[in-house]
């Protein structure tokens, strides 16, 4: 199989790397508000945890994570071959988002079915801001939900 085959896990739980821009992971979450969920997805670099890309929207279609990736790609401006990490939702294995990915030179590896340990940095940071943005209780609305999420992710 080939590296671009979105069943492939490159990273088998090895999440430390030499220098930035080698190894992202993303993922998508949930949060609760009175309007109805809205969806974060993140972009992060392994190497710092930082968060390179994030985007965020009421739906889950596949523009939530290309946006996201689009943002971390503006930022970072990484060089050919870089590996994005993440779970095989959807969104990710959609052929919009394999665009994306050719477009970039970007090589996707993807968390077995079923093992959350597969993404597990992902996995922490989502449950860090969860826990971070107000202690489980429901936002008033999407943009109240969006400006928590934007000041946790900058002070993460």
């Amino acid at each position: 199989m080939e590296h671009g085959d979105p069943r492939i896990n490159l990273v088998e739980q090895v999440f430390t790397v030499a220098e930035p821009n080698l190894l992202w992971v993303g993922d998508i979450t949930y949060i609760s508000t009175k309007q109805g969920w809205l969806y974060p997805a993140t972009v992060m670099d392994t190497y710092s945890r930082k968060v390179v890309g994030w985007f965020r929207s009421r739906n889950m279609r596949e523009n939530l994570v290309i946006d996201a990736l689009e943002q971390a790609f503006g930022r970072e401006s990484p060089k050919p071959g870089l590996i994005f990490h993440d779970d095989q939702g959807a969104q990710s294995t959609s052929k919009a988002f394999q665009r994306t990915l050719g477009k970039h030179g970007i090589i996707q590896s993807v968390s077995r079915p079923g093992n959350p340990y597969d993404n597990a940095v992902a996995e922490s940071f989502f449950k860090t801001l969860k826990r971070e943005l107000k202690k489980g209780a429901i936002f008033e609305d999407h943009d109240q939900a969006r400006q928590a999420i934007l000041k946790s992710i900058e002070l993460y």
